[in-house]
């Protein structure tokens, strides 16, 4: 059986984290709720965390080239 590994390393990151997913989830045109989001397609899924992916991209792009 395949291992869950996606727990946050820094704990006091929780609520940032949160704020962010559900920042992508509106920004794809996704409905998420508080808590467990069970009723989600694969696809809302990945287009989430592709966006979260995307922003993070962006995120560290725009810091090193302002270095």
């Amino acid at each position: 059986m395949a291992q869950k590994n996606n727990r946050i390393v820094v704990p006091e990151a929780k609520a940032a984290m949160e704020q962010f997913k559900m920042e992508a989830a509106r920004e794809v045109g996704v409905s998420l709720e508080n808590g467990y989001n069970g009723e989600l397609t694969a696809r809302q899924a990945g287009s989430i965390g592709g966006q979260m992916v995307k922003k993070m991209i962006e995120s560290y792009e725009n810091s090193i080239s302002a270095k």
